[in-house]
């Protein structure tokens, strides 16, 4: 074996002094070598990040390592000169962000910013750095690659602005690479470019690549070897399939049990209990005991070492050799069924247009129509999940927000209970404002900093069941609270006093307040780490099955989707290209959209392999739609002009299942299931695999 291009050894790294101290990272041990994508995996809070930044010569103020090296081709960055540091940083060593724009100048083009990186390090004229960002854009598959270079940051998509960032990251051809999150906060089928685009990298070049992040599915895709995290210490450490397959550590089999996964939609999740503990919160012992079904006396009396299971796998537990994912109980839950029931929520060709300015000054006479929902029809029934998923752009959020009632001009007819819904929601009575309520994505942006939870949770219950709670509306609070698994502790606390998962339950919690009918759930779980994710996803069921509430669930996660929905919506550019019964959309019969985003999902489970249906360029404009059918400009199936010059049809598959397109059913339903097993896959995977309805082949 080669030498590692980077070898971290015992790091320890503290924030403060005396009794505040804080050990963010304790004995941190790994290697990457030339060509290897280390996959560092764990929940915020972790350490993970922190690792990665050390690994740059990045240390918060306050910061200092306390022992250990992180030898980068045998130097130590830890005892760098800051000058020596600047000389690799951008040239032998490149980091990737999470937000592009914090590493985009939004003053420069993209061009302008990576010849500067190469003039600066490289000593390249201009004219040969322009060709070189030419053949770099090129290489990460930006369209028109000379155009592009001369776009400011803010004119390309977040797909776009990450592929920039990567091949800047790439311009001076660095030995590591280190990527914090690259993926997150993408489309699916954007997140699925960019992994190809590394693993095309990985292939190509011999970087080692350290990519952090808390997403299985992203791992198992990229990842040849894999580091678990936790409370700042390694976990578990062990080659991607082994670690999928036969996982030592409690935490990784908890991981695993806390992530949906479509190949095996019926298998309940079962999120980790109890809470990661605080950075530099450790005392002693296992940091995982508090949290672990195998701990014993032990497991808090002394800390467990990293031990060796067998070459190259590591797992830092005393019963490291009885943990296994059979131990685990498989809870295999029914497929869910649509109700049937008189729809509650009625949508009937919707239209929301509004005019975009054409010129530099908002109020330039040169306008153009958007339509950004152009003629949507959809109905939700009682105690239902329709679950609304689609790339950014395609309408989701200016359709939940008409639905709200927070924006004007909407055309068609929305039904609340068979009664007319207003488009403004102060036109609507409080009865109709009552039962229809919304949990947005952000909970920092939605919850008042500046009141207690007991405050949020009371204003909607006395302003719409004033009489009804009257003279008890702490109780009814608390009751509330601990419906959404929240102690009566939290009332006094402000939203900046709570993790994440619990000021997503607290937005819940105000939504479940007003006693809805109907709640919009507008990427709820997209921010959360796995297993708070499992835990508000469970919440949502456990509320729908006890109290009947209906849910519009928003995401662009199709495996969340695909275990929490009832029916599935698939919107494309205003427009709904595919909607039905859950388990059918995710089966053929599937619109070539609908196809192409389940080939993207990343899975948690490399013995399952996906067929690689990639949509070329972005999603186009609302204002300037395509002619004909609005998939046509990026569709892999396009039968001919057809496409180009007619809208389609919606064709009926059945049981009703809704597919908007000229291709034939029968061809659809001849077309092979996106996902199946791989060839040889272990068999207790086959058995998990047997729960579900996706189609798994041979």
């Amino acid at each position: 074996m080669s030498n590692p291009v980077l070898s971290i050894k015992d790091l320890h790294l503290s924030y403060g002094s005396g009794p505040a101290r804080v050990r963010a990272v304790r004995g941190v041990s790994f290697d990457i070598q030339p060509g290897e994508v280390l996959g560092v995996v764990g929940e915020s809070g972790c350490g993970k990040s922190t690792v990665g930044f050390a690994a740059m010569g990045y240390v918060a103020p306050g910061g200092q390592i306390t022992h250990g090296e992180i030898l980068y081709q045998g130097h130590n960055i830890a005892t760098m000169r800051s000058r020596d540091l600047q000389r690799l940083r951008g040239k032998e060593i490149a980091m990737v962000f999470q937000n592009p724009l914090t590493s985009l100048n939004p003053s420069m083009t993209v061009g302008e910013q990576i010849i500067e990186v190469l003039e600066h390090h490289t000593g390249m004229r201009e004219s040969e750095a322009r060709q070189r960002v030419i053949d770099l854009f090129e290489s990460v598959y930006l369209p028109s690659p000379e155009e592009t270079m001369h776009r400011y940051p803010h004119q390309l998509s977040g797909g776009q602005q990450q592929r920039v960032v990567i091949a800047m990251a790439m311009a001076c051809d660095p030995a590591l690479l280190i990527m914090d999150e690259p993926t997150t906060g993408l489309d699916v089928t954007t997140e699925a470019t960019i992994l190809d685009l590394i693993a095309e990298l990985k292939e190509k070049t011999s970087a080692a690549i350290m990519y952090i992040t808390h997403n299985l599915g992203v791992i198992a895709r990229v990842a040849d070897r894999v580091v678990v995290m936790y409370s700042g210490e390694v976990a578990e450490e062990a080659p991607v399939g082994e670690i999928f397959a036969t996982p030592r550590h409690p935490y990784t089999t908890g991981l695993m049990g806390a992530v949906p996964d479509v190949s095996r939609a019926n298998i309940a999740l079962r999120p980790i209990p109890g809470q990661l503990p605080r950075p530099g919160s450790y005392t002693g012992g296992c940091p995982f005991a508090p949290r672990c079904s195998y701990a014993q006396d032990v497991c808090t009396e002394s800390h467990p070492p990293l031990e060796e299971v067998n070459d190259r796998h590591f797992a830092r537990c005393f019963f490291w050799d009885q943990v296994s994912l059979k131990r685990e109980e498989v809870e295999v839950v029914p497929e869910a069924q649509k109700p049937q029931t008189d729809p509650v929520l009625k949508i009937d060709n919707l239209k929301k247009y509004y005019e975009q300015s054409l010129g530099i000054l908002p109020w330039s006479s040169k306008k153009r129509v958007v339509k950004a929902v152009d003629g949507v029809s959809f109905e939700i029934g009682e105690q239902e999940t329709l679950a609304l998923v689609g790339e950014s752009g395609c309408g989701k959020t200016t359709l939940s927000s008409a639905i709200v009632g927070l924006t004007d001009d909407v055309d068609g007819e929305m039904l609340l209970d068979g009664k007319k819904l207003e488009p403004r929601v102060k036109k609507r009575p409080m009865s109709q404002r009552q039962q229809l309520q919304i949990v947005f994505q952000n909970p920092d942006s939605s919850l008042n900093p500046a009141h207690t939870i007991y405050e949020i949770i009371s204003r909607p219950l006395k302003l719409f069941r004033g009489e009804e709670v009257k003279g008890r509306v702490k109780d009814e609070v608390v009751s509330i609270l601990e419906s959404v698994n929240l102690h009566e502790s939290y009332l006094w606390r402000y939203p900046s006093q709570l993790s994440g998962g619990e000021k997503q339950r607290v937005a819940i919690a105000r939504a479940l307040a007003a006693n809805p009918k109907v709640i919009i759930c507008d990427e709820p779980v997209s921010a959360l780490d796995v297993s708070v994710q499992a835990t508000v996803l469970n919440l949502l069921k456990k509320l729908q099955e006890e109290d009947g509430y209906s849910y519009l669930f928003i995401s662009h996660d199709l495996s969340v989707v695909r275990y929490l929905s009832n029916r599935v919506m698939v919107m494309y550019l205003g427009h709904i290209m595919e909607i039905g019964p859950t388990s059918e959309v995710f089966h053929p019969p599937y619109h070539p959209y609908t196809e192409a985003l389940t080939s993207a999902i990343p899975l948690p489970n490399p013995q399952i392999e996906q067929a690689q249906i990639r949509l070329q360029g972005a999603v186009p404009s609302a204002a300037n739609p395509p002619s004909g059918c609005p998939f046509q400009t990026r569709c892999p199936r396009k039968i001919g002009s057809i496409c180009e010059e007619e809208f389609p049809p919606m064709q009926d598959a059945g049981d009703g299942h809704q597919i908007r397109c000229h291709i034939p059913l029968d061809e659809l339903k001849a077309v092979e299931p996106v996902i199946r097993m791989k060839k040889g896959a272990a068999r207790d995977v086959e058995e998990v695999a047997e729960h579900s309805e996706q189609p798994v082949s041979d």
